[in-house]
């Protein structure tokens, strides 16, 4: 894990090149097919750690350059599942959508992402994170039409969703990430089970570990959720005290342009906190200016070793030039910060 005070990282997706995926479009169809596919994700993820590494990204990630979808990709490789057999769903209770069905038990017979992870791991000397969905959010992605139990399926997805990261941990990842929008959704469940079967996934990992919870992607659904909210947004409050308790060592929050209090940070005193300083619901570009004050904010309420400056979500439906441009934004707005509190200690 890089030394740097207040590391820069991203939560995920990068938008891919408009000659690997539809540009601006989350969860685009490839525009590429077979090996013409596989070499064009390749060259796709080498623009992703080449555009992270010269905006200022210290903790640089795969910008899920090989994914269409950040939670069914990772399905698909699973035993069990049904791509042609689908049903229409309610989304994190917001939208509605086509997934595919459990139809048997769900197992994992070949890392998904381990050579993936492999390649990102020679692009670059930096430490590098990867995300993978976590059970909660997985089993709402889908139909389950075996289990018929939310919390069965989701301890199934944690045991191999644990034998995925074990193997991205050999090979060479030194953050791996889970991704829980669920969380901010289905207090009880949460609660009750998912705070637990996320750790079943992260168990034994010598890696760090991190739990990121966002309000979504900025499209429309989401969009319209959040102004329904209220003037604070303190979901938060239900999975941070659990989250604390927890063996997770970072926490992914979201932060600028949102009602999040600040001060809901205290709740997990004492645990890294990857804070999102890029808003992404609007395609204007923060100033370092503005990023830098979101910082110092967060500062009153974490140790400035334990803040890694992020993304609120991932900015996949971004034009590439404002999402890079957003990048520069946070690692100089970090910058800025990192600066002060050096000068503050001579």
């Amino acid at each position: 894990m890089t030394q740097t005070l207040l590391p820069t990282t991203t939560v995920g997706s990068l938008p891919k090149p408009s000659w690997l995926a539809r540009p601006e479009t989350l969860w685009s169809p490839w525009a590429l097919e077979g090996d013409a596919l596989a070499e064009g994700q390749r060259d796709g993820l080498r623009i992703a750690v080449h555009e992270q590494a010269s905006r200022g990204i210290d903790i640089v990630s795969d910008g899920e350059q090989t994914r269409q979808h950040f939670v069914t990709t990772f399905i698909e490789h699973l035993e069990g599942v049904d791509f042609d057999k689908r049903q229409t769903v309610r989304i994190r209770d917001r939208y509605d959508a086509s997934v595919p069905t459990v139809v048997g038990e769900v197992s994992r017979d070949h890392p998904v992402f381990v050579d993936d992870a492999r390649f990102l791991r020679r692009q670059t000397d930096r430490p590098i994170k990867w995300a993978l969905p976590g059970p909660m959010t997985m089993i709402d992605t889908l139909y389950d039409g075996h289990y018929k139990s939310r919390e069965k399926l989701a301890w199934e997805f944690a045991k191999v969703l644990n034998q995925e990261a074990k193997d991205l941990e050999a090979a060479g990842v030194d953050i791996i990430q889970f991704d829980e929008p669920a969380f901010n959704v289905f207090f009880d469940d949460m609660k009750d089970w998912g705070i637990a079967t996320l750790e079943r996934a992260a168990e034994g990992l010598r890696a760090e570990t991190a739990v990121h919870i966002c309000y979504g992607y900025g499209i429309t659904a989401n969009n319209e959720w959040k102004a329904t909210l209220g003037s604070e947004w303190r979901q938060y409050e239900e999975s941070l005290p659990l989250l604390q308790a927890s063996a997770i060592d970072i926490v992914s929050l979201e932060c600028q342009n949102s009602r999040v209090p600040m001060e809901l940070i205290e709740l997990i005193r004492g645990k890294k906190v990857m804070l999102g300083a890029i808003d992404v619901a609007t395609k204007n570009i923060e100033t370092p200016g503005e990023v830098a004050d979101t910082l110092r904010k967060a500062l009153r309420f974490v140790d400035a070793d334990k803040l890694i400056p992020s993304t609120n979500c991932g900015m996949a439906p971004f034009p590439r030039d404002i999402a890079f441009e957003k990048l520069s934004a946070l690692s100089a707005g970090a910058r800025i910060v990192r600066e002060e509190l050096e000068d503050a200690r001579v």
